[in-house]
């Protein structure tokens, strides 16, 4: 077999692959879109669910999902921006950084239920915080300050070396030339990390089911005094999210259509992870295109 065959072989198999994983994400999509995008509705988007069978709408489990990433986002993005600045820019390669990185390495492969049980015996059992939004947040920052630390670092490396040396000769100071240089420019991949990141935590369930709970109590949005046990902003009250809903319903449910419940919540889901994705692609594009001046 000549080079030209074994070349034309090669891409065959490669086409043959990469169109078998495509197939399979476009069938699942498809399958859980079509399941359930029939029986959403804005009274199924905005209503109550019954705690007990489960039936009714999303409204509180979408917001608990909202304000429940907000809070994940708010604490572990300074911490993995300065984890991120640090390893790229400051750490010497010696064994303490390398031991780092391979914390950060094993942090980030931990299944997301050993982090849950960890929130769960640490925050709701030990410190007696209970299942709330703040111990499922916390629990959340455990799972994604790896990640994020990870982008950060490798956006930062990724920038050329003349922009840091343009700095410096310019009578920067190292800290000056990092904030007011290297972060713009790595901005573009940092915001897309993260608004990937965020779409992770919007659909994680696991590590929520022992941290921030299995229940959604009466909330009146009408109170946003985060200090009133009933308001929906209050950090110390169980939330259950949309991931929890879903896996609720498919195991507890006691609805007579419970299949078109969860079925209706997986596909407003996905749709909420595809428009992180695709808000994060726009995005990192545009920031892109503003730091280099490019069309």
């Amino acid at each position: 077999m000549n080079a030209k065959r074994k070349d034309l072989l090669a891409t065959i198999i490669i086409d043959a692959i990469v169109a078998t994983v495509v197939g399979i994400l476009v069938f699942l999509l498809a399958y859980i879109l079509i399941s359930g995008l029939p029986h959403v509705s804005w009274s199924f988007l905005t209503g109550s669910a019954d705690s007990f069978s489960g039936a009714g709408g999303i409204g509180v489990q979408l917001f608990n999902s909202f304000y429940l990433l907000i809070l994940t986002m708010l604490i572990s993005i300074p911490i993995s921006l300065g984890a991120g600045i640090y390893l790229a820019e400051y750490a010497k390669d010696n064994w303490r950084t390398r031991l780092i990185r391979s914390a950060i390495e094993v942090l980030s492969s931990l299944p997301s239920v050993v982090v849950g049980l960890f929130g769960f015996l640490l925050f709701v059992v030990k410190f007696k915080i209970g299942f709330s939004v703040i111990s499922g947040a916390i629990a959340l920052t455990f799972f994604n300050l790896p990640l994020l630390t990870r982008n950060i670092e490798e956006s930062l490396s990724a920038v050329p070396r003349s922009q840091r040396e343009a700095g410096l000769s310019l009578g920067l100071s190292k800290w000056k030339t990092e904030i007011g240089i290297i972060l713009p420019v790595a901005l573009p991949g940092i915001v897309t990390g993260v608004v990937l990141s965020a779409g992770r935590v919007f659909g994680e369930a696991a590590a929520l089911i022992y941290t921030a709970g299995q229940s959604a109590p009466v909330t009146n949005f009408a109170d946003w005094n985060p200090m009133d046990a009933a308001s929906p902003l209050n950090p110390l009250r169980p939330a259950e999210t949309l991931a929890v809903h879903i896996w609720k319903v498919n195991t507890e449910g006691l609805a007579s259509n419970a299949a078109q419940l969860s079925a209706a919540a997986s596909a407003v889901l996905i749709i909420a992870v595809l428009l992180f994705n695709l808000f994060a692609r726009v995005l990192g594009n545009y920031l892109y295109r503003r730091v280099t001046a490019s069309k």
